[in-house]
């Protein structure tokens, strides 16, 4: 995981800062380690496979009897979960789609959480990333959609998950802010001074 010491997050401040001069749009980054532990993941690989692989032998080979079949099922369910207890052997286990909506789904309760759905005029918008599962999203509200529809979101994010995916979500973040407050000042321009949220980059550990 990126560290994110006080220098690096006052580089996001700042850029923050100087986008919302340029635009009416509040824009706030949120950086979470990961969007979720998946702890029960591991167990239920272990109980799944626990009952199959002893109940497939004892099935075709007709061993082990009944009640080795038990032991056999208590024995591999242990097994498993000393071995799934590596972090690196429990990853391979969750489903790609599984990481992309459970950090979906937190970007989604981050943008309800930090208010963003309360700015004036509807000018919200979230740079979230979830950096153990390498994604990277911007929602908006809906006065500023049409100024930075799906399309320009999704280039800014390619671009985005890229930098994560080399190590570079510091350097990352910075270009998307720049990038969202380029896009918006043209359509978005500021009309008075305000700060209705916080500039800091959010961290959820």
């Amino acid at each position: 995981m990126t560290p994110f010491n006080e220098y690096d997050q006052r580089q996001i401040a700042e850029a923050i800062a100087r986008a919302e001069r340029r635009t009416d749009a509040e824009l706030v980054t949120v950086l979470a380690r990961r969007a979720d532990d998946y702890a029960y993941l591991p167990l239920l690989w272990a109980a799944v496979l626990a009952l199959a692989v002893p109940g497939l032998l004892q099935l075709v080979l007709g061993w082990p009897g009944m009640r080795g079949l038990l032991v056999a099922n208590v024995l591999v369910f242990i097994g498993l979960c000393l071995l799934l207890r590596n972090p690196r052997l429990a990853g391979w286990l969750i489903p790609r789609a599984l990481r992309r909506w459970r950090a979906s789904s937190l970007a989604r309760q981050q943008f309800r959480e930090q208010n963003l759905q309360r700015t004036t005029a509807a000018t919200g918008v979230l740079i979230f990333v979830s950096e153990a599962e390498r994604h990277v999203e911007i929602l908006v509200d809906q006065g500023v959609e049409r100024y930075l529809d799906a399309s320009a979101r999704a280039a800014i994010v390619g671009r985005f998950a890229e930098q994560v995916r080399q190590g570079r979500t510091v350097q990352g973040f910075v270009e998307c802010i720049e990038a969202c407050g380029e896009a918006l000042s043209q359509h978005v321009p500021p009309t008075h001074t305000r700060n209705e949220l916080p500039n800091r980059l959010v961290i959820l550990d």
